[in-house]
């Protein structure tokens, strides 16, 4: 069993188990860590990095946030 299967096993739902897995992608690919993209986003490290392992979900507000701080399209982490 890979960790995306893994991940999906838990109580998460697929939509959110998606924006994390494109948020977590978009910042590797933009050489980033989590610390860097929480402080441009004006949250909590600690914040950010549940949203990305999808232990917790992200309101709307927020998700602006983190797309603006990395400088992404929204179409590009939103799987709908």
């Amino acid at each position: 069993m890979n960790f995306a299967t893994m991940r999906l096993n838990m109580t998460v739902s697929k939509t959110h188990f998606k924006i994390a897995t494109k948020l977590l992608e978009h910042r590797l690919r933009l050489g980033l860590t989590q610390a860097e993209v929480a402080k441009r986003a004006g949250m909590h490290s600690n914040s950010y990095a549940k949203i990305e392992r999808s232990d917790r979900g992200a309101t709307i507000d927020t998700l602006e946030k983190i797309v603006k701080a990395m400088d992404i399209k929204s179409s590009e982490v939103l799987p709908f």
